[in-house]
């Protein structure tokens, strides 16, 4: 199928699970080794999509540029990476879910922001947040120095919230799995998860 021929309207975000053998190399060799591995779990997603694309070239500041008409971003932590592609700027990241400082929870939101979920703020919550920005700033290809400036605007559900960010609400969508969450710019597109173990 040609991309501009293309009509889906769902989102094919690709996790796969990093093999033991992969995470025992460490420094500049473990950020290769994943890097590659969520590119190829980016070419998994544009294949599921229906898309072609040719080569994946970041700009001088690293930021995904569009490759034959296809926006793409891709994530890696030690234990899972992730990918995405699509015909509409598109960000995905992902993170495991563990404590953190309550320093991190100032620098990640507002007080406001935070009061838009009942009771106290929990780790679950602070990574929904914390990977909804991650995914907007990557979308719009600008740095972690703009996460303040992600604002969350309303939390939908237990798996939806909204985030503004450069007079633009972006609407994201959270993927739990294994003690992780994925988020992805979702906007109006439908979702299908893959994660490989």
């Amino acid at each position: 199928m040609q991309n501009d021929e293309y009509r889906n309207s769902t989102l094919y975000p690709v996790v796969l699970r990093v093999a033991e053998e992969e995470r025992k190399f460490s420094g500049r060799q473990q950020v290769r080794n994943l890097s590659r591995l969520a590119r190829h779990a980016l070419k998994r997603s544009v294949r599921k999509s229906g898309l072609t694309a040719g080569e994946f070239l970041k700009n001088e500041n690293g930021a995904p540029l569009p490759s034959d008409g296809i926006y793409w971003s891709v994530t890696h932590k030690p234990e899972y990476v992730a990918g995405v592609a699509s015909l509409t700027d598109v960000g995905i990241d992902v993170e495991k879910i563990r404590p953190c400082s309550p320093g991190l929870f100032k620098r990640t939101a507002t007080d406001q922001e935070w009061h838009l979920a009942p009771g106290n703020p929990s780790f679950i919550l602070f990574f929904r947040y914390w990977t909804a920005k991650e995914a907007v700033i990557k979308a719009v290809g600008t740095g972690l120095r703009d996460l303040l400036k992600c604002r969350v605007e309303r939390i939908l559900d237990d798996t939806h919230l909204i985030i503004a960010y450069m007079e633009t609400c972006w609407h994201i969508e959270h993927f739990f799995f294994d003690g992780h969450i994925v988020s992805v710019t979702q906007n109006s597109l439908d979702t299908k998860w893959t994660v490989s173990a």
